[in-house]
């Protein structure tokens, strides 16, 4: 590759910095004539220009003009070298005068007009494409074969997949032993063969704690889980990094490779670590039309006990000045504590008052649950406990007391993009609660399954469509053995926008509403993001409620529609929600719902 002109020392444009007066007038214009070469290859050297960003952001003193004229000899080769053209012939013109050729101490005082022309010559092909050796798992890199535009991207690429298989397959101090690259310019054609050093199978050593930290150093290495002796993975070595970050006592976790192996190829792995503000609070808000303001709070310390154990209180306060039901009260309480029965299985502690004024009942409830939380992967997570709750209940079946032992068990598989606004992937939660009641006798089991669905679509997923489906059911103890709670209503926000909040429920006659043992639940939505800070979008939600299956005689459906305004903040859009009732019983005209992030 060759350029017209002479090379500069960028300590000698340090020193003109110094001698130029700094009277640089207005740069009038960059022209990019590109002598040959598509469309894409344009676009990429001009983004690969520092001259362009000058023009574009007012900029026009001489001393940067010609700094940015210099920078730019190397980063359009290298855009060149990326699109496989490697004959190619550059010239940077100030003022029809080659950038290259300036003095130092010459650098004019004005600058008017700067020219870049490219000639890129022939698009090189590879006559060679060899990275060598490679391990038996390895697959081929798209691009990297004989008779391929010659890229150095693509080298690069098969360069480093090559070092990260041989690191997957254990070897750790994988690394490029040799490499030849020729260019054949008549031909166009570019040999390119690369030798690498698998080096040798590596398995782990010790967990090196570089710094201290308000963490016990013996919780650390029980949480991190470091297997030593086992063969190295970088996949273990990232898990062993989430491992910690999970437990929210850390701001940063930073694995680091010793540089040397020690005996038996055992590599020690370094661990820095810096401490997460032990203590924090939080509060949300959210209002609806008729339900009326939701307000909420916690108060989080992240090592409680030196062992980084999570202990969360949270308080909330519903219902606020609605119009369909007294205000709700709730208080509760958690512990965790991280690998308490193994790496990735923790234990927690959890207790919890409450009391609710429903439109369909009363109840006070106190209880606790104790049980272990397990990562089975890092999107899959369950965890099971054994609880008891004593709840006193006020309906239109009267006034009941029900003493619960029940073994609560969850799993959930999070795949979506982004928890708060996603727009590809999956969720799905799965609850499952066998219970007895202590006081009355019944036997049962309540189940709820939560499964949402995201695809993106246009530029940057601009349009997302997301769907969701709700299926609860109750077996075993009838409608009048189960706390009202345990059973389930239509209309609301979680579930039929556009209807009031329980405004469904089973009629047992005579004025007597009770929940149904059987729930599905449908919505639809698709979101448009207008602009970076506006978003707008459209939904259909249906319920289907039954008393004692989904689709007996007493069922029925609720199905509304609305129109949704978005803000987009940092910590995810505001949502504004305006929902009718389609059709179904219990509507009451239009619904507004407003919170924070999406609606699922």
């Amino acid at each position: 590759m060759a350029h017209r002109g002479k090379s500069i020392r960028l300590a000698l444009l340090a020193l003109a910095g110094l001698i130029a007066p700094g009277l640089g007038l207005a740069l009038d214009r960059v022209d990019f004539d590109l002598r040959g070469g598509d469309k894409a290859l344009a676009g990429a050297l001009r983004n690969a220009s520092l001259l362009g960003g000058l023009e574009t952001n007012g900029q026009s003193d001489p001393r940067d003009v010609l700094s940015a004229a210099l920078a730019d000899y190397g980063r359009l080769l290298d855009a060149l070298y990326a699109a496989g053209h490697y004959g190619g012939v550059i010239n940077i013109l100030i003022d029809g005068k080659e950038a290259a050729g300036i003095a130092a101490f010459a650098v004019p005082d004005r600058i008017s007009r700067v020219t870049v022309r490219v000639e890129p010559g022939p698009q090189f092909r590879f006559n060679t494409a060899r990275v060598a050796p490679l391990p038996r798992e390895s697959r081929p890199v798209a691009g990297f074969e004989r008779g391929a535009p010659a890229r150095s991207t693509t080298i690069r690429s098969a360069v480093e997949a090559g070092v990260s298989d041989w690191r997957d397959a254990g070897h750790a101090k994988a690394d490029v032993a040799g490499q030849r690259l020729v260019a054949n310019h008549p031909n166009a054609t570019l040999d390119a063969d690369i030798r690498l050093a698998p080096g040798p199978l590596v398995r782990f050593g010790a967990l090196r704690q570089t710094n201290p930290s308000a963490v016990r150093a013996e919780r650390i290495a029980r949480i991190a889980g470091l297997p030593t002796g086992e063969t190295f993975s970088p996949d273990t070595l990232d898990r062993v990094a989430n491992r910690l970050r999970r437990t929210g006592a850390f701001a940063s976790v930073a694995l680091s490779e010793a540089d040397d192996l020690g005996p038996g190829d055992s590599m020690d792995i370094d661990l820095a670590l810096a401490d997460q503000k032990p203590r924090r609070f939080g509060f949300g808000a959210e209002i609806s039309s008729l339900e009326g303001a939701t307000l909420s709070g916690f108060w989080l310390h992240r090592n409680l006990f030196g062992g980084a154990e999570r202990f969360r209180v949270d308080a909330e306060v519903s219902g606020i000045d609605g119009t369909i039901a007294g205000m709700d009260a709730s208080l509760s309480a958690r512990l965790d504590v991280p690998a308490a029965f193994g790496t990735d299985t923790d234990a927690f502690v959890f207790a919890s008052v409450a009391y609710q004024d429903e439109p369909a009942y009363r109840l006070l409830q106190g209880g606790g649950t104790v049980g272990v939380h397990r990562y089975f992967t890092d999107r899959l997570e369950g965890e099971i406990g054994a609880a008891y709750r004593y709840t006193i209940t006020d309906d239109d079946l009267g006034t009941r007391r029900f003493s619960m032992v029940s073994l609560p068990a969850e799993l959930t598989w999070d795949g979506r993009n982004d928890a708060l606004d996603p727009s590809r992937g999956a969720f799905i939660n799965a609850e499952v609660e066998p219970f007895h009641d202590l006081e009355g006798g019944a036997w049962g089991a309540r189940g709820w399954l939560d499964a949402r669905a995201y695809r993106g679509f246009g530029d940057d997923d601009r349009f997302v469509f997301a769907g969701r489906a709700l299926v609860g059911s109750v077996v075993g103890a009838g409608a009048a053995a189960v706390p009202p709670d345990y059973l389930f209503f239509s209309g609301g926000g979680g579930s039929v926008r556009g209807f009031p909040y329980q405004s469904l429920g089973i009629d047992l006659g005579g004025g007597t509403i009770v929940g149904g043992r059987a729930f599905l639940g449908l919505s639809g939505e698709l979101r448009y993001r207008v602009s970076e800070t506006f978003g707008a979008a459209a939904f259909v939600d249906a319920g289907h409620l039954g008393a004692d299956k989904f689709f007996d005689a007493s069922s029925n459906w609720q199905v509304g529609a609305g129109v949704g305004l978005r803000y987009y903040t940092g910590i995810g859009p505001v949502r504004l929600d305006v929902a009718l009732p389609v059709s179904g019983p219990g509507g009451a005209g239009v619904q507004f719902y407003v919170g924070i992030g999406q609606s699922f």
